[in-house]
């Protein structure tokens, strides 16, 4: 008998060899159509104030970065990458059939979930999100709907994420999950190199008409994550595919939030530069003044988001502090990111700062600024964007 993971293990196979002998003129991007008016979910200011009040009191969280790019390092063929680390596959332009072979030695034994969120409660953080599947399409969990997952590697016997669930429950911490739009290895997706045309990897084209397929697959991986672990919000990224509509984030966010009424989520489910619900996501960079909505800045501790052999480019505790104070000043929160290695371990660097910036908070703590909601937020009409600083490290790169 064929499971429904092997028949769509089979799909992938015969959809993989059509598109290889598909001359590249045929192989067409899908051009979003003007799709129905799709309405977000109704929700009073009420009850949106109440999904919302631990992330109001929560100004402080960590990121973890991990996934198959963990093994390699941000080095390809012996030779490093200047980029970022989770990035290698778009930008070294590798095979997807050769860096899927990553999964045979993926095998992080020295994974210490306890560790990495008693370092995080320590250091004073209130919530944890870890990256379930990024852009490389692999999943960190035993996924139905694909053969891309954790379940054939040789790390087995383990969960990941419920480890990390469990240890965010014992330590008092809220539990979130990253998923990526946008996925390098799902047959209905193609790099733009692999169509032989220079565009940035990230803007992945939809192939043979086959957008709904991965659109339902996304939908399922979501419900699945949501059933398997509970997440108290979920994180997206990869919204700028132009392949993917308001509309469509909507409609996701909608049956989110119809599978789990008390999640958050953050703004790049849908377009973020025309969304506000639940909270709006800055990158690398963040607001100059204060912003009337939640929101949170994500950071890397030193420059890649995964992990990288030799970056050591890293922050001094005085400059997270100042980050921190900055961002919860302005009514933000903020996400700092830390990349295990391919064997499951947080830097001794990360450790050490995450410590000495929890004693600076302790000598001088800080005090975030609530912004007052006065209107559920939704989509906003085009406008000019709220001034943001940057950072030397500016850039797409999560």
């Amino acid at each position: 008998m064929i499971t429904h993971k092997k028949q769509i293990t089979a799909r992938k196979i015969i959809a993989a060899s059509l598109f290889a002998v598909l001359p590249v003129a045929f192989a067409k991007e899908e051009v979003a159509k003007e799709a129905p008016t799709v309405v977000t979910k109704e929700e009073s200011l009420e009850a949106y104030n109440n999904r919302m009040q631990w992330f109001v009191d929560s100004p402080y969280g960590m990121f973890i970065h991990f996934g198959l790019y963990s093994t390699i390092g941000g080095v390809w063929q012996g030779k490093p990458i200047d980029k970022y680390a989770e990035w290698i596959q778009g930008t070294a332009n590798i095979d997807r059939e050769e860096y899927a072979q990553l999964a045979k030695s993926f095998n992080p034994a020295d994974f210490d979930a306890d560790l990495i969120v008693r370092s995080a409660k320590e250091a004073g953080m209130n919530y944890l999100v870890i990256t379930a599947k990024h852009h490389e399409g692999f999943c960190l969990w035993d996924s139905q709907y694909t053969e891309f997952d954790v379940a054939s590697t040789p790390f087995q016997g383990r969960d990941i994420l419920e480890e990390l669930r469990q240890a965010c429950q014992k330590h008092g911490i809220k539990f979130g999950l990253y998923y990526s739009i946008i996925d390098w290895n799902h047959p209905t997706q193609k790099r733009p190199s692999e169509l032989g045309d220079k565009a940035w990897p990230g803007m992945t084209v939809i192939v043979d008409n086959r957008k709904q397929e991965y659109v339902d697959y996304q939908k399922n991986q979501v419900l699945e994550l949501i059933k398997k672990y509970d997440p108290a919000v979920l994180w997206f990224d990869g919204d700028w595919a132009n392949w993917w509509t308001m509309p469509d984030g909507i409609e996701l966010y909608n049956a989110i939030r119809e599978a789990s009424p008390h999640v958050i989520v953050n703004n790049r489910v849908a377009k973020r530069d025309g969304y506000e619900l639940d909270f709006v996501t800055q990158e690398q960079g963040h607001f100059k003044d204060a912003f009337p909505k939640h929101w949170e800045g994500c950071y890397t501790m030193n420059k890649s988001w995964g992990y990288k052999k030799g970056d050591n480019n890293w922050k001094d505790a005085q400059t997270i502090y100042n980050k921190l104070k900055d961002i919860n000043e302005k009514g933000g929160n903020l996400l700092l990111n830390v990349g295990p290695d391919g064997n499951g371990v947080v830097q001794p660097e990360a450790y050490a700062i995450l410590k000495q910036t929890a004693e600076l908070l302790k000598a001088t703590p800080i005090h975030k600024k609530t912004p007052q909601i006065t209107a559920v937020p939704g989509v906003i009409e085009k406008q000019a964007k709220p001034a943001t600083q940057k950072t030397a490290i500016d850039g797409a790169g999560l």
